[in-house]
């Protein structure tokens, strides 16, 4: 087994937001090997994604995204605390998932989480959340979006 050291611990959380034991014992069971690594980090992420999805979400924001002022969205997200919602993690998706849907025009809720994500096509929404989800710890759903365009 390689040695783990300090500063691939700390790439790896680094690309990641995985915790340091997390990031250690991904490192082991890659090998060491960074890419890996992160993959590891992103399913057990989403392990624990799916383990929170009852959870309820009783508080969360609005964001607002308008694009060369023809296209308008707005987006309620919603998680578990006030908190979490004061995030920078929380904050930034729900302004990505706004330009997402400014960009894409999905016509409701399940089409948008199946559709690839803008920034990175080889990810679904879904998993975007999801990998949020992970980040923060908590319950994380779009509960409505609206689109409007001249």
């Amino acid at each position: 087994m390689p040695k783990i050291n300090a500063v691939d611990v700390q790439k790896l959380r680094e690309m990641t937001g995985a915790g340091i034991l997390d990031c250690k014992k991904a490192l082991e069971d890659a090998g060491g090997d960074l890419d890996k690594a992160v993959s590891i980090i992103q399913e057990r992420g989403l392990v624990k994604a799916e383990g929170k999805s009852g959870r309820k979400t009783g508080v969360g924001i609005l964001e607002t995204y308008i694009h060369n002022n023809r296209v308008g969205v707005l987006l309620e997200l919603r998680c578990e605390t006030d908190f979490v919602a004061r995030t920078e993690d929380f904050r930034g998706l729900a302004h990505e998932l706004a330009m997402h849907i400014a960009a894409m025009d999905p016509k409701d809720l399940e089409v948008l989480l199946k559709q690839p994500y803008v920034r990175d096509e080889k990810m679904t929404v879904e998993e975007v959340v999801k990998g949020v989800i992970a980040k923060t710890g908590e319950n994380i759903q779009i509960g409505r979006f609206c689109r409007y365009e001249l």
